[in-house]
């Protein structure tokens, strides 16, 4: 038969080892968030990446600002700029709130990367 001083001793000994062992995975998981952070601080930064183009209209519509309004390269094949194009204007469609001066400089920005027109043809 147990004695009651032994039961007693064996349940404190039990809760000491099981805090002993909390106690240590506290500290070790203390220690890897810490070391974490820091080498989150010391990666080097990014660099920021604009998404859209930023910035006035020219007189007269390029090629490079037309594929910088539609955000493709200026080599870029014909149904990729279709595309582009498409996007913009569901984003951009006066029709659904947009402005019809962004909408006529998209669709300049497509047709000279098309090569369908020269020089300005917007009506603003």
């Amino acid at each position: 038969m147990v004695s009651p001083s032994s039961s007693r001793h064996s349940l404190s000994s039990g809760l000491a080892r099981n805090l002993g062992v909390a106690v240590a995975a506290a500290a070790y998981a203390g220690k890897f968030g810490i070391r974490a952070w820091q080498a989150f601080q010391a990666r080097p930064p990014m660099a920021r990446v604009r998404k859209f183009y930023d910035g006035g209209f020219q007189s007269t519509m390029t090629r490079r600002e037309a594929a910088l309004i539609l955000g493709v390269r200026e080599s870029t094949p014909l149904d990729k700029v279709k595309e582009a194009h498409r996007r913009m204007m569901i984003a951009n469609h006066p029709d659904a709130g947009g402005s019809h001066y962004l909408a006529s400089k998209i669709n300049e920005a497509k047709e000279m990367l098309l090569g369908k027109r020269k020089g300005s043809g917007s009506a603003f």
